[in-house]
């Protein structure tokens, strides 16, 4: 099937580099394989269950008009989850906030998905493990 999509040059370009630097011989390709990963990543953090510990990393364009807000806001809405935030400045518009988690998967995906919703974000992810390590 075919489709549209409307891209910022920006990210097409650089995709258009990483489809290099890995020898892809067609756009449609990475494009197909990116949205597989895209689909097993989402896949597998539905799959989780029970207590997890992890790391959310969330950049956002510190630029955009109410990002900030509305990222201290949601973090006030599941503090009861959060351990610790660490706030990294990458750019003159980017930061970066690393995000400790502990507790029901369920309430740690939601506030991930929350996250990722929220306009100038651009990019959001949840690297988690089980609290029953042995």
């Amino acid at each position: 099937m075919r489709i549209s999509m409307s891209l910022p040059k920006k990210l097409l370009n650089e995709f258009d580099e990483v489809l290099r630097d890995r020898g892809y011989q067609s756009r449609s390709k990475g494009i197909r394989d990116a949205l597989k990963d895209y689909i097993v990543r989402y896949q597998w953090m539905n799959e989780m269950e029970g207590e997890r510990i992890g790391i959310i990393a969330v950049i956002y364009d510190h630029h955009y008009t109410g990002v900030m807000e509305d990222l201290a806001d949601i973090q006030h809405d599941y503090r009861e989850y959060i351990n610790a935030v660490m706030h990294v400045h990458m750019t003159e518009r980017h930061c970066l906030e690393v995000i400790v988690v502990k507790g029901d998967v369920a309430k740690i995906r939601e506030l991930t998905e929350k996250m990722m919703r929220l306009k100038g974000v651009e990019h959001v992810r949840l690297t988690s493990t089980s609290t029953n390590r042995k």
